[in-house]
């Protein structure tokens, strides 16, 4: 994956950092030819910066949570 705005030198030397990065990414923007790692996306989905769809989405994908209706 290529970003043209981000410093992923730099951020590599915060692998925690680099990982929610690059899971945002992958998720907001596209995968690419790569996979989701889902224990990572287990580990960090509270601290990924994704839409409201896509959380719920993953939510039950990963843990059979269905959304609660308003």
């Amino acid at each position: 994956m290529y970003n043209w705005s981000v410093n992923t030198k730099r951020l590599k030397k915060n692998p925690e950092k680099f990982i929610v990065w690059k899971l945002e990414q992958s998720i907001n923007y596209g995968l690419g030819d790569n996979k989701l790692n889902l224990k990572e996306i287990k580990k960090y989905l509270n601290k990924l910066d994704i839409d409201l769809g896509k959380r719920t989405f993953l939510n039950f994908v990963l843990y059979g949570k269905k959304p609660a209706l308003s």
